[in-house]
């Protein structure tokens, strides 16, 4: 990167053995540099900690990130436990062949076999063979408000998980540590819960129209300018979808000509909005700013492809939190390559809005921000909110424009209302407009109880991804049979959890994700790490070999951590 005021980076990411200790001063560690020195070494830092000081003039706050490398022998058993898999998903599909073993998949039937196929196979090898053997970790179906606890239903399978039925029972104060509730704000009592009841009455539960033609209430102009006023910018529109949210309004603002620039780990709906835009797409590497201004430089240079004109726009696109890794973007220094190269921003806060910042208004309030410095403020409604949509928010000409050419807002049905009114109650809550402090209350809530989660799993000895103020919060699985056994073991403890494995992961990089909310009390918290705790040495999954002190104070010195000698 070119060194600036603005953007001169730190020394480099130092190598230590077991562990690293992150540096007081300097804005975010090269990346490009830590592997320049790995190269060196012949190797890998068990750990990556990027940090940026409290005194850089980007950073307004502490900012550490930690993402613990795999261990060389865990890596070596997983890569064998997949080709493990793997063989015995090849026997297993030529015994279906010979119809020696029942068949269960979706196939073509005889007399369509010379037709274009509807069915690949191959590309369901993956499904068919692995994720049918531990889909009972998925897809469970509660039977209540996804609050701090939840009541499941029980399911039994007779053919080794292809079907599912319903055995009766139901599991109930199941601790739910899977939904994004952040703020306890999905609730079947209380004041949204009453105001959604009330609007019901009045306005019914649907619209029957699409926002262009006679599903325009006053309730959706009075959301528009409530979260025009709750982000700080000129105008805000709203979705009733939060996926469509993107992958219909990025079309809408590029095309051909145009280059978008995109965050590795970005979303599927981002990543299908920017297919169906027809621009040409670049991807750099997660949060890294030296490959971000590498593409940049070059687009200003070179221009598209063949014909070397210059783009009509450069779309940069990440997100807030990103939801697998827990990790939040470095907004501070994005913003800055976004001056300099005259790019435009593209911020999708979906897990961020409402969980971040003092003032729960995501991560531009986390990082004391200007909102006008992002040209595209993107949010759902699903989470922090607890209804359902996403909005778009910037200037004034920008929303005005997706009026007349988003497809959500030409074909899409508009927004129902109770869930409209759902939004309006919790986010004048937050704001504080009600005339409590219940809002104020639940963001700081959340923060504390993110960081204290995080912390005592990393004391426990497990490895742990992403910022220490997320609510997201990754605890590494590996092996994909500990997906598996991690959430049953979980689950016979009456405690749900989300497992996520490969292709939403990398195929070594299985992991738990955890989603803390502000409804969590202590005593819910420490009964779940307890038994994280336990299943964890029942599992074998303590895997860090980094040690934390222990200490109360939010300190970022280099006292933070300590190296193990091997």
């Amino acid at each position: 990167m070119t060194e600036s005021p603005s953007t001169k980076p730190a020394n480099g990411c130092q190598r230590v053995k077991n562990g690293l200790k992150p540096e007081r001063n300097g804005l975010a560690k090269s990346l490009y540099r830590c592997h320049e020195r790995q190269s060196k070494h012949h190797g890998h830092p068990e750990e990556e900690v990027h940090t940026a000081a409290h005194h850089d003039s980007l950073y307004n706050r502490p900012f550490v990130q930690s993402f613990e490398q795999t261990p060389m022998l865990l890596a070596v058993f997983t890569y064998m436990s997949y080709g493990i898999l793997t063989i015995f998903g090849y026997l297993r599909d030529f015994l279906r062949h010979w119809k020696i073993e029942r068949c269960n998949i979706a196939r073509e039937k005889e007399e369509q076999r010379d037709f274009v196929p509807l069915y690949q196979d191959f590309e369901n090898f993956y499904t068919r063979n692995i994720y049918i053997r531990i889909r009972d970790n998925w897809n469970r179906p509660i039977c209540g408000v996804p609050g701090a606890k939840m009541d499941l239903l029980e399911r039994t399978s007779p053919d080794y998980n292809w079907t599912f039925e319903h055995s009766g029972r139901v599991l109930q104060d199941v601790i739910n540590l899977g939904s994004y509730n952040y703020l306890g704000f999905a609730e079947n009592k209380g004041p949204c819960a009453d105001a959604a009841a009330e609007i019901t009455r009045k306005y019914g539960v649907g619209v029957a129209s699409t926002r262009q033609e006679l599903g325009t209430l006053d309730k959706h102009d009075q959301l528009e300018k409530l979260v025009a006023r709750f982000l700080g910018v000129e105008s805000a529109m709203s979705f009733g979808m939060g996926f469509a949210t993107n992958s219909m309004n990025i079309p809408a603002l590029s095309g051909k000509g145009c280059l978008i620039l995109s965050d590795e780990l970005n979303h599927a709906s981002l990543v299908l909005g920017a297919r169906l835009s027809g621009s040409t797409i670049r991807v750099f590497k997660h949060n890294n700013m030296q490959s971000l201004e590498k593409l940049l430089r070059e687009a200003i240079i070179h221009g598209q492809p063949r014909t070397h004109r210059p783009w009509k726009k450069i779309l940069i696109v990440v997100e807030g939190i990103f939801s697998m890794e827990g990790s939040i973007v470095r907004l501070p220094e994005v913003i800055a390559l976004k001056k300099r190269y005259k790019a435009y921003l593209y911020l999708d806060e979906a897990h961020s809005i409402g969980a971040l910042g003092p003032r729960g208004r995501g991560v531009v309030d986390y990082f004391g921000l200007d909102p006008c410095d992002v040209d595209v403020m993107m949010g759902t409604f699903t989470k922090s909110f607890g209804a359902a949509g996403g909005y778009i928010a910037g200037k004034r000409e920008l929303i005005e424009y997706l009026r007349s050419h988003s497809h959500s807002a030409v074909y899409a049905s508009s927004m129902s209302p109770p869930v409209v009114e759902q939004i309006i109650t919790s986010m004048k809550c937050i704001m504080g407009e009600d005339g409590t402090t219940i809002g104020c209350d639940r963001v700081g809530q959340l923060a504390k109880n993110a960081v204290y989660f995080r912390r005592k799993l990393q004391k426990m000895g497990f490895i742990i991804y992403g910022n220490e103020d997320s609510p997201v919060v990754p605890l590494m699985l590996y092996m994909p049979a500990k997906i598996a056994a991690f959430g049953r073991e979980m689950l016979k403890r009456n405690i749900g959890v989300v497992g996520v494995g490969f292709p939403a992961t990398p195929i070594i990089e299985s992991r738990a994700r955890f989603c803390i909310s502000a409804a969590h009390t202590k005593e819910v918290l420490d009964r779940a790490l307890s038994v994280i705790s336990e299943v964890g040495d029942l599992v074998h999954l303590k895997y860090s070999r980094r040690k934390i002190q222990p200490s109360v104070a939010r300190s970022f010195d280099d006292n933070l951590f300590e190296d193990i000698d091997d």
